[in-house]
């Protein structure tokens, strides 16, 4: 018996590396780049766990779930944690950053999420990435829903740990991610007796096994498919152009906000300027029945009600990857129309004025 997904050749060492190359040039980086054999909740552990420890301040600022998962993370490092929590339906300014900073002068590690699928809301990360350069800490970017999606530069915006994942925008599999990291964190990693070693979580294995070693020879046997899937996912993006694939992501963000206003829910992120371009998320009463009747009408419409309390009042309708095309977002407003019976027509017009706008 044969089967695409069997009996594959083994993925060798030169052509990780050229998959590490993809990425590097995707995020515009000079950094060091490693990939990694997991959900990036992997490599962001990975990460926080070698990047604090007892005697740290950590800034972690929390806009959505993620946020509170990393606080927990840094405490277990034995971290002090400065939470900056701003309210769901909006984005964090680089002032607040940068107040957080001044009033806690002893900070050195600060954590963020670029981009929050779960709420639909994005952080100006490049003006906050000023604030905390000036400051001295080390910045970690949690840019899982954003690559790909909108603008994203670490070098540029002295991000020194930026955390990608394939699922999102980049229309790959869940299981593969990767790290950027600079000559800054790669000290701050080593000077830490608490860092993971031989462990799964351990970046400094990668640094001293692989990238010091000419990354001749591999940890483990790499995760083939998904090394395989990233690098489709590489290909396709170069083959359509970045700049391309971001317009069409904000093409489906602007279609869908407008289209949801012509069928009267309010967008749960007030102002689009803060909005991400990969979710829209809309204020719905009872918003798991309504998810349920769209979804009854239209099983593939690309909706879900939001996690937690979230789940009595938020819709999300996703539009990352292959779904950030007009025809989803029609299909996800006309299920939408149909949960609340409404007439889809006014919505639909709306969308299609959005999407055209967008692109001129």
């Amino acid at each position: 018996m044969t089967h695409p997904l069997l009996d594959l050749p083994a993925l060798t060492a030169e052509r990780f590396a050229s998959i590490e190359r993809g990425v590097a040039d995707l995020l515009s980086t000079r950094q060091d780049v490693v990939i990694t054999q997991g959900e990036a909740l992997l490599p962001l552990e990975g990460c926080i766990r070698s990047g604090a420890r007892p005697g740290s301040t950590a800034l972690n600022v929390v806009t959505g779930p993620y946020g509170t998962t990393f606080g927990n993370w840094l405490r277990d490092c034995g971290a002090t944690v400065v939470d900056l929590a701003v309210p769901f339906d909006t984005a964090v300014t680089a002032d607040r950053v940068a107040g957080a900073l001044a009033a806690h002068p002893g900070i050195d590690f600060v954590s963020l999420v670029h981009a929050e699928a779960a709420t639909g809301n994005t952080n100006p990360v490049a003006e906050i990435g000023e604030a905390v350069r000036a400051h001295g800490a080390l910045f970690m970017l949690d840019a899982v829903a954003s690559v790909g999606a909108e603008p994203l530069l670490p070098d540029a915006w002295g991000v020194d740990l930026c955390v990608i994942g394939a699922q999102k925008a980049m229309g790959g599999p869940a299981g593969v991610s990767a790290v950027s990291v600079s000559e800054r964190a790669w000290a701050r990693f080593a000077e830490n007796p608490a860092a993971p070693r031989r462990s799964y979580l351990s970046l400094l294995d990668w640094k001293e096994r692989w990238i010091d070693g000419g990354r001749t020879t591999l940890l483990h046997a790499p995760a083939q498919l998904e090394m395989l899937a990233l690098e489709a996912c590489l290909d396709r993006i170069a083959a359509e152009g970045l700049p391309a694939v971001m317009a069409r992501h904000a093409a489906a963000a602007a279609a869908t906000r407008a289209g949801a206003q012509a069928l009267g829910l309010d967008p749960y992120v007030i102002r689009a300027a803060e909005a991400a371009p990969v979710a829209t998320t809309l204020r719905v009463a009872d918003a798991s029945l309504v998810v349920a009747q769209a979804l009854a009408a239209d099983p593939s419409a690309a909706l879900a009600a939001g996690g937690g309390a979230l789940a009595r009042e938020m819709v999300r309708v996703n539009h990352y990857g292959t779904a950030a095309s007009l025809t989803a977002v029609r299909a996800a407003l006309t299920a939408l129309a149909t949960a609340l019976e409404a007439d889809s027509g006014p919505a639909l017009d709306a969308a299609e004025a959005a999407w055209e706008a967008a692109l001129r």
